[in-house]
């Protein structure tokens, strides 16, 4: 993605941006950002007399908060979860902030008891102080484009997959204070990360580059169709595409060619298949299957979808081969090459509600009997190359931005403040007790939750401080490390680790304390980066408060409420043995939530990981991905005339299969292909055309497939009225499931 061009300023915002490229002038220089990129891309000016506080923006807001909780909550059970993110409201609710505008009375009422004080439903223009706070409103209840709140999953796994009780209330509390705990946590870090210059924060940037793109006049109005028009009609088509995948032609989502040529082949069904093996040359018509997982391609530069390109393909096509066909490490070709399940030693699936018991914990005789767990080469391998990540990641970004940190970290300190800090001390801050009593009130809550409900949620209450003491230590580094380098390392393996080494046998123990250490912390950096982005545009501190606050609870709320309705209204959902082939409720991403609290809690890393278990060599991952960061560092000092070292990320290449699973290689295949069509192609050759519609379009396609997919739903899921034939009958790659080694026999899979 291309740095945007300077813009004019914003109508009524006082003096001109400065050119950035000419040298500041002599005395000025507090007038300038020292970022080059945010000086290329945020307006130097305010207006405070902007209204913001308006009718539009709590009703706007409100409604797109709600709306975003319930289609993230609803599609996260789906083979293909679709993320509607922060930009598709961005995008959606212009139209309607302008429409408002021009047909709301602007009539003024006195309010009683202030005085002369007057309140309108339309005090003017819709303005971009207005969709600004609309916009983040929508996505306080996310962290990082997750959709919805990280601790759904507890409730999930617990009714779905061990088929255990857990009470509203319970979830409930669960999901608001490891929310809110964030939240907390971002206001004890909001003065060393978002005010000083120097943690400019990469990501809120396209942000602010698409508000100004939206809001500012658009010299070329009359040569083109206009970008609301543009964003109907692509709305529209996508909605009524849908209809498609989604319920006449479900096949099309991964279009598996392989399969049907080599129909009796397992080995070519592994290797063909796009949601259950390597998918070769799998394609799919379905844009909710290119953008799940993933999110869209279109919001995603070039150089980060070639540098997961090229990770993705010697993962899947040379280490995954060559240790399952070649090699056959840990008797590989009794499995599946591509599943999450977990198995017996004889390919068999694991009888995981046998071995816990009554009180909700490993019972260690029926493990015994049943034998040690064993994973697929790849789910093996994806975690070989997390532990790898998170120490690439640790390395590469010391030696390569250590410094870099370390000299903006300092500059923070000792730097004059800048111009955009300057302009927000405009605006009353936030004082320091809101957030001192809000963690105060958060722990306390939580504390509770553990000692009275402590036989649902397992977690001890020195656990729970424990957790809260590592997302304290973790919050500011990592979120320096965001600021400053646009990577945000991964921990969530850390703290299962160190969990279910502390206290094994504790399924939901163990999930619990990484949602309140490693999600609360990953919670804090997102509130963080609303928090900058409201600085960059001009937001008033306590409305972001009160808006992020607000939109959190809310969100919450209607996550655990959806989830609930689902949970009790689908039969079988999330058991994906149970339901019919082109059931659409395979919760994918809750059955790796799952097999991660029997890995790291019910059996414990011990048992898998450590001494006792067959997967031990993984740990050495943990140190090739140390290592190999300094070893670029240390090629590109030894060769600094050969620019293209530096261009080696190993953090990127190794992660670059991070969401696989529950992601599938269709996923990947087609995300990588419309990713480059739009930001090498077209932004190359067509880039007005890109600077214009790109994300528009992306946020229209999110928006008709969502709006399409929960009428589906209510028009046929609910009673169940499916088409049946060729093309609703699954991916027809059934033998991709099947392993491949002698003696092995498996319902289904031929005998070899």
């Amino acid at each position: 993605m291309g740095t945007p061009e300077p813009t004019s300023p914003q109508p009524g915002s006082g003096s001109p941006v400065p050119d950035p490229e000419k040298p500041k002038p002599e005395g000025d220089e507090d007038e300038i950002s020292p970022i080059e990129e945010v000086r290329l891309t945020v307006t130097n000016t305010d207006d405070p007399t902007l209204p913001i506080w308006t009718f539009r923006m709590w009703s706007l807001g409100l409604l797109s908060c709600g709306l975003l909780a319930f289609l993230n909550q609803f599609f996260a059970y789906r083979t293909e979860p679709l993320i509607i993110t922060q930009i598709t409201i961005q995008v959606a609710t212009l139209p309607i902030g302008h429409f408002m505008a021009a047909v709301l009375p602007r009539t003024q009422f006195r309010i009683p008891g202030l005085g002369t004080r007057t309140f309108s439903l339309n005090p003017g223009p819709f303005n971009v102080k207005e969709h600004v706070l609309i916009s983040i409103f929508a996505n306080a209840g996310s962290a990082f484009g997750s959709g919805s709140a990280y601790a759904v999953g507890i409730v999930n796994i617990i009714k779905a997959f061990y088929k255990r009780n857990i009470s509203f209330l319970t979830g409930w509390i669960l999901i608001i204070t490891t929310q809110v705990l964030g939240y907390g946590w971002a206001g004890l870090m909001r003065k060393y990360v978002v005010e000083p210059a120097h943690m400019w924060w990469p990501n809120t940037l396209v942000q602010v580059s698409l508000f100004r793109a939206l809001h500012e006049k658009d010299d070329n109005a009359d040569k083109h169709i206009s970008r609301a028009k543009f964003f109907l009609i692509a709305l529209v088509c996508s909605f009524l595409w849908y209809a498609v995948p989604g319920y006449l032609f479900t096949t099309i989502t991964s279009v598996s060619w392989v399969c049907w040529a080599f129909s009796k082949s397992v080995t070519a069904q592994q290797l063909g298949s796009g949601m259950k093996g390597l998918g070769l040359g799998a394609i799919t018509l379905d844009w909710s299957t290119v953008a799940s997982f993933l999110l869209s391609p279109l919001m995603t530069p070039f150089f980060a979808i070639a540098n997961v390109c090229i990770g993705y393909v010697l993962i899947i096509y040379f280490f995954i081969p060559i240790a399952y066909w070649g090699l056959d490490l840990y008797n590989a070709r009794r499995f599946p090459i591509f599943s999450s399940h977990l198995f017996t030693a004889q390919g068999q699936v694991y009888n995981i509600s046998a071995i816990v018991n009554d009180k909700f914990e490993l019972d260690l005789a029926q493990y015994e009997k049943q034998g040690q767990i064993h994973i697929s080469m790849f789910f093996a391998l994806t975690y070989g190359f997390g532990f790898a990540t998170i120490a690439a990641t640790l390395t590469h970004v010391a030696a390569f931005y250590g410094r870099e940190i370390y000299g903006r970290y300092r500059a923070s300190y000792k730097g004059k403040e800048d111009i955009h800090t300057r302009l927000m001390r405009n605006y009353k801050d936030i004082p320091p007790w809101w957030f001192y009593l809000l963690l105060l009130v958060t722990i306390t809550v939580s504390f509770l939750l553990c000692i009275l409900l402590k036989d649902q949620v397992q977690i001890p209450w020195w656990a729970l401080l424990f957790a809260c003491a590592m997302a304290f230590v973790f919050t500011l580094p990592i979120s320096i490390i965001t600021a400053t380098t646009n990577q945000t390392p991964g921990l969530n393996i850390i703290t299962e680790y160190v969990m279910g080494i502390i206290l094994p046998g504790k399924p939901i123990a163990n999930v619990c304390f990484k949602v309140y250490g490693y999600m609360s912390m990953a919670q804090a950096v997102s509130f963080l980066s609303d928090f900058k982005l409201g600085h960059y545009m001009k937001i008033p501190p306590r409305s972001m408060f009160l808006v992020q606050f607000i939109g959190t609870v809310l969100a919450g709320t209607i996550n655990i409420a959806v989830a609930w309705w689902l949970l009790n209204s689908i039969h079988n959902i999330c058991d994906d043995d149970l339901l019919p082939p082109d059931s659409p409720w395979t919760c994918p991403g809750d059955r790796v939530f799952f097999d991660a609290s029997v890995i790291w809690g019910l059996v414990g890393p011990k048992r898998i990981f450590g001494n006792l278990g067959t997967y031990k060599a993984m740990n050495w991952f943990f140190l090739g991905g140390a290592i190999g960061p300094v070893i670029v560092w240390l090629f590109h000092k030894a060769f600094p005339k050969q620019p293209w070292i530096q261009l080696i990320n190993l953090p990127v290449l190794l992660g670059a299969t991070a969401s696989m699973p529950p992601a599938t290689t269709v996923n990947y295949n087609s995300w990588i292909i419309v990713g480059t069509i739009f930001n090498f192609f077209i932004f190359r050759y067509r880039k007005r055309w890109w600077q214009r519609y790109n994300y528009i379009l992306s946020a229209a396609l999110d928006a008709g497939v969502a709006f399409m997919a929960v009428m589906l739903y209510f028009a046929f899921g609910i009673e169940n009225n499916s088409l049946t034939w060729w093309g609703t009958n699954g991916e027809h790659c059934d033998l991709a499931t099947c392993p491949t080694a002698k003696g092995i026999v498996v319902d289904g899979c031929p005998i070899r």
